[in-house]
Order: C-alpha cells, then sequence, then structure tokens
C-alpha cells in the first residue's frame, strides 16, 4: 500500500513540475499584438519549449492572429483565416517541437510586420516520443520440414 502512495505521488510531482517550468510569454511584451512591434527582436532570445504558452493581446475587430505555414508567413498569406483567432486575447499553448508561423490575418499588416516565427524545443530533460517497431513475425515452419 505504501508504495502505492508513493507512485501516486511521483506522478503528481512529475506532472507538477511540467507545469511549474512551463513559461507564459505575452508576444510583444507591453507592446502586444499591434502595428509597429519588432516581433523578430521580441522573439531573439527567447528559448520557447514545448508547454510553454504565448498570448497574443490586441483590440478585437482590429486585428487577428493565423496560424500559417513558411510559405504564407514569407507571402503574407492565410489560407486559412476562417480558423483566426479573434478573442483579443489568444493563448496558445506550444504542444509539439518545431517552427510555427503567426500573422495578423487583417489587410496589410502582416505585409506591415505583423508576423511572428518562433522555434519550440522539447523540455530539457524531458524525453522525445520513441518510435518503436515490433520484429516482422517469424514465420511458421512449413509442414514436414
Amino acid at each position: 500500500m505504501a508504495s502505492r502512495v508513493f507512485l501516486i505521488v511521483g506522478i503528481i510531482l512529475a506532472v507538477s513540475a511540467d507545469q511549474a517550468l512551463a513559461t507564459d510569454y505575452v508576444v510583444g511584451d507591453v507592446g502586444g499584438w499591434e502595428l509597429g512591434v519588432n516581433y523578430t527582436a521580441w522573439a531573439s532570445g527567447k528559448n520557447f519549449l514545448v508547454g510553454d504558452t504565448i498570448a497574443f493581446n490586441y483590440t478585437p475587430g482590429v486585428h487577428n492572429v493565423v496560424k500559417v505555414n513558411g510559405s504564407e508567413f514569407q507571402q503574407c498569406v492565410a489560407s486559412n483565416a476562417s480558423n483566426a483567432l479573434t478573442s483579443g486575447n489568444d493563448v496558445i499553448t506550444l504542444a509539439t517541437p518545431g517552427r510555427k508561423w503567426y500573422i495578423c490575418g487583417v489587410a496589410d499588416h502582416c505585409s506591415r510586420g505583423m508576423k511572428l516565427v518562433i522555434n519550440v524545443f522539447f523540455m530539457p530533460g524531458a524525453h522525445p516520443p520513441v518510435r518503436t517497431w515490433a520484429p516482422a513475425p517469424t514465420p511458421a515452419p512449413e509442414p514436414g520440414c
């Protein structure tokens, strides 16, 4: 029974530690998600990790946030603008590693600098998912062999 309690406590501590290590970022800091903020400079030097959050704060109806791919980011095109976040306080949890691109899909805002690219990394000490493959089954011997 005691070992079961230690196991449960260990699991709770492990989950809590991951959450405690997560960082909550406000995109653009006090400038928010607005025209005139240098998002490349804002993101430089930051170490975005899986589990962190990024919050886009802006005036609803004036801006939005659209997650795009690298090509759309370069061209300032939002092919999935119908999936735009529009609340004015949009919080995104960085759930997977890799490069993430975000733009404002309103008018010419992206071409005027409202675009953000970040690299998300696995949390230090965390183990990335490992693919495992089962070995091919051994063929059954033929009858009479």
